[in-house]
């Protein structure tokens, strides 16, 4: 009986000895670095290992035919795949990817500050653009303390790494807002239109921006609006400017809002305090009100409804450089008008529906002529009109887990009407786009977005491509390095278009590089940036598109919330070299609207125990070239305006009254008073010249907010 148990062992033994099968192989990551500590095994047995310090792994197995071999290891894809074990499988070379989750991917950010407080990049908040010192409330003012913006006070708009206003496009839910600005006055930059209140995300790019969007050579500002908000509110405002009244309700299980504001301004009673450098004739005058409804469709859909209107007068005199005896006489009477409609739903298939339309409609009727005294001598005028009716889709779908697809289209119908004496310019323009953008998540650390979008236009009859891409890698679970490329194209204003010889869009090629770190308390941000132009606008010898330039620099930003108690500051930097030839230069040169170097120091600090905020904002920027008749063409554009300072100082007192939170504001800009020289207006034989100032040294404001249903008070704490 003892020998036969031995011989069953044996036996047994030798049969298990030579059915086994080996396994072997080894595991790496996309890198193709090893991994070790893998778990690799036969699905549904017990035979396996575990990889060594070289991703290496080796097993034996009774089992035979096909068999499914998986591979685990926290933080990876899971890896399985079908082997035939009819003899040792040896060699084996698995492949994990890193598994995405939302927490640690990696955001595409090249060129592109937002302001969200929804999207964990977040560089700045609502409530930062409406708390920084010096820019009254203003969106585009606040954001000209970001790196790339450069302080223009004699014109309105962004004006972005060596490009003009009119370069830097605004959207609205991703439809374009044709006048995004109040009208132009000589010398006098105006302020942006819409509430930084009215939306929940802003994204300032200043380069490289989505192929969701186009005809803006610099850059964009990209707003979307409010969804429904959590209670129904109304408020009220006073200030040493004007008053405004608003209201919103919710209804309908809270699924839909409906509301509005009013309001007026009127600059006579703070021009009686404060004297301006213009003689006033008729003072600024200002009455509008804006409209809203929201409303939710089923689980997924919501549809939105805005309208603004405003309407506003003035008509001041200025100082005539050719006769000194004379004044220059503006006025100004303009009415504008914006609406839009959105729809956003899901779709079968998991695809998303993003659509809506828009209406610009703007009236500017100019008056000009000379002044004595306050007696118009004689006068003439200039009625301009213009229109932008858009339409717009895009939809999306998710790829796997986070990666994006996005398909869309829009067509735009622009048009212009210029009355001035007996001369009548009309332009109507259909322009039409389409586009499509991915977002590709490889790994969690590695992201890119591939984009093209094309365009036509009836005016210029032709189609344009542009191509662009960005690439985003997670150097550190906090730092992001970007890199990113594209063209950019957009139509010639439509004052030259009549006499354009050749008629094309104007184009720029960007070449962006940056790193990010971003964290609860701190960010730094550095880009390196060069930005090519072709095709643009010339006036001498005669109206052709031979123009070209480029921009160049680099950029740095950081803010810091946690070094000092209660205390958060920003410090922006951006160095900037660049050269045109357009319009009527004689030669490339620096132009007029660009400074080399720029700084801005943003500071604020929150008293909790008083409930005041205390903010103040310091701007630099070396002095920018103006012409000079007096030089020789060879020296065009070679002097240089007076370095710029400013100092802006606010303060903010949370209080109630009544029952309602109310916040009381005083703000100061140029608060030290020093001399900001714009640019300079030659006599048109050269003797003469005037400096081109603000109206006045410093404005004042203070004023009172007051809103029933919304308290803002625990919100201005938790974003010191």
């Amino acid at each position: 009986m003892k020998k036969l148990s031995l011989f069953l062992i044996f036996f047994i033994f030798g049969y298990l000895s030579y059915s086994q099968v080996k396994i072997s192989g080894v595991v790496l990551d996309v890198k193709l670095k090893p991994l070790p500590g893998v778990n690799v095994y036969l699905k549904d047995t017990y035979d396996g290992a575990t990889t060594d310090d070289l991703g290496k792994f080796e097993f034996e197995t009774i089992e035979v035919g096909q068999q499914n071999l998986v591979a685990s290891y926290l933080g990876f894809e899971n890896y399985e795949k079908g082997i035939e074990l009819a003899s040792s499988v040896k060699d084996l070379k698995i492949i994990l990817k890193e598994k995405i989750n939302e927490l640690s991917l990696v955001t595409i950010t090249a060129s592109s500050f937002e302001a969200s407080d929804e999207r964990k990049v977040t560089v700045l908040k609502p409530l930062d653009i409406v708390t920084t010192a010096g820019a009254q409330g203003d969106l585009v003012s606040a954001l000209k303390t970001l790196p790339g913006a450069q302080q223009i006070g004699e014109q309105e708009g962004l004006f972005v790494r060596g490009g003009t206003g009119a370069e830097t496009q605004t959207f609205i839910d991703g439809l374009l807002v044709d006048r995004p600005f109040f009208s132009s006055t000589p010398d006098i930059a105006q302020r942006g239109r819409f509430s930084p209140f009215l939306f929940k995300g802003t994204i300032f790019s200043t380069g490289g921006y989505s192929s969701l969007y186009g005809q803006g050579l610099s850059g964009a500002l990209i707003l979307e609006s409010l969804d429904i908000p959590e209670r129904s509110a109304s408020t009220l405002a006073l200030s040493t400017i004007g008053v405004g009244a608003g209201i919103f309700k919710l209804y309908n299980d809270n699924k839909a809002c409906v509301g509005g504001d009013i309001n007026y301004t009127d600059l006579s009673p703070y021009f009686s305090l404060v004297s301006q450098k213009q003689s006033i004739l008729s003072p600024p005058r200002f009455a509008g009100g804006t409209f809203f409804w929201r409303q939710r469709i089923k689980k997924t859909g919501i549809i939105k409804f805005y309208s603004y209107y405003n309407y506003g007068q003035l008509k001041y005199g200025f100082e005539n450089i050719d006769i000194p005896t004379e004044n220059q006489l503006f006025g100004l009477k303009n009415g504008n008008l914006y609406t839009n409609l959105t729809y956003k739903t899901s779709l079968a298939n998991d695809w998303v529906l993003n659509s809506g339309i828009s209406v610009s409609d703007n009236i500017d009727k100019i008056e000009f002529g000379g002044l004595k005294g306050d007696s118009v001598i004689y006068s003439t005028g200039i009625k301009n009109t213009s229109g932008l009716y858009q339409a717009r889709a895009v939809f999306s779908k998710l790829l796997g887990q986070f990666s994006t697809f996005r398909i869309g289209a829009e067509h735009q119908i622009r048009r212009g009407n210029t009355n001035f004496s007996v001369f009548n310019f009309k332009t109507d323009d259909q322009y039409s786009a389409v586009f499509a953008e991915s977002d590709l998540y490889y790994t969690s650390a590695l992201a890119l977005r591939l984009g093209l979008r094309g365009e036509y236009s009836s005016l210029i009859d032709k189609i344009n491509l542009a191509p662009r891409i960005s690439v985003a890698y997670k150097i550190s679970p906090k730092t992001t390095a970007n890199i990113a490329y594209g063209n950019f194209f957009q139509q010639p204003s439509l004052e030259y278009t009549y006499s354009l010889q050749d008629r094309d869009y104007s184009k720029a090629s960007h070449y962006i590089a940056n790193v990010q770190t971003v964290t609860k308390d701190y960010t730094f941000r550095t880009e390196l940036f060069y930005k090519k132009y072709s095709q643009l606008i010339k006036t001498v010898p005669d109206t052709t598109l031979s123009g070209n330039g480029y921009a160049q620099g680099i950029e740095v930003f950081w803010r810091d919330r946690k070094t000092l108690k209660n205390v958060d500051y920003w410090i922006s930097y951006s160095y900037l070299n660049t050269k045109r030839n357009w319009l009527n230069f004689p030669i490339e040169a620096q132009p007029s609207f660009a400074a080399n170097h720029t700084a801005n120091f943003v500071f604020k600090k929150f008293f909790t125990k008083i409930k005041t905020n205390i903010s103040a904002t310091y701007s630099y920027a070396t002095g920018r070239p103006y012409f000079n008749p007096n030089r020789p063409e060879q020296e065009f554009l070679s002097d240089r305006t007076p370095d710029y300072h400013s100092l802006g100082i606010s303060a903010s007192y949370l209080t109630t009254v009544g029952k309602a939170f109310t916040v009381l504001v005083f703000s100061v800009t140029n608060a030290v008073g020093n001399n900001q020289v714009f640019g300079y207006r030659y006599s048109s034989d050269g003797t003469r010249r005037a400096e081109v100032n603000p109206p006045a040294p410093r404005f004042f404001f203070v004023g009172m907010f007051m809103s029933w249903g919304i308290d803002r008070r625990q919100e201005v704490i938790d974003n010191n």
